[in-house]
């Protein structure tokens, strides 16, 4: 076999790897940006573990096909670049910050838990609050009633302080 098609297959089962492990697959058009533009997207998708290549198209569809991902073909047209992370949120809320900014970056669809989104589906996914903030919701609606219940429980005691405090403000002041 020729060298080329050994390499191109190892491409492949490295691409569909990272399909296989990734959360979040966000595709995108990076024509228009400069090398400082596409070096400053880079190292923010590096800092939240968001791995951001540069495919040939033909290689993602053939690991698309070999992984039963269908439907992903109109998106891969045109220059590809592919960010994939293991955190589903990550990917699109950084591209679609940076897209604020910098006009020239497209983000044409993706993929969530392997199934095929469209860009409006990946910009509401950017608009939802982090992992972290989610779960202080959570843990914030599970420590709420406690402390009710333990301020219901310290309000006698408090009361019964206040009162002493105020029968010693009068015996001193007469």
């Amino acid at each position: 076999m020729k060298q080329v098609i050994v390499e191109k297959q190892a491409l492949v089962a490295d691409i569909k790897e990272k399909l296989a492990d990734s959360s979040s697959v966000v595709v995108t058009d990076y024509r228009g940006l400069n090398v400082e533009e596409v070096t400053e997207l880079r190292n923010k998708l590096r800092q939240e573990g968001v791995e951001y290549k540069v495919l040939k198209n033909n290689l993602v569809k053939r690991a698309c096909a070999e992984s039963g991902i269908e439907g992903f073909d109109d998106v891969l047209k045109g220059p590809t670049a592919v960010a994939f992370s293991p955190d589903a949120v990550a990917p699109s809320k950084i591209l679609f910050e940076f897209l604020k900014k910098h006009k020239n970056l497209q983000v044409k669809g993706g993929l969530l838990e392997g199934k095929v989104v469209d860009v409006d589906q990946l910009e509401a996914l950017s608009k939802l609050p982090s992992k972290e903030v989610l779960l202080s919701h959570v843990v914030g609606a599970f420590v709420a009633p406690l402390q009710q219940t333990v301020s219901l429980f310290a309000a006698p005691m408090r009361d019964f302080v206040g009162a002493v405090k105020a029968l010693q403000e009068k015996q001193e002041q007469a």
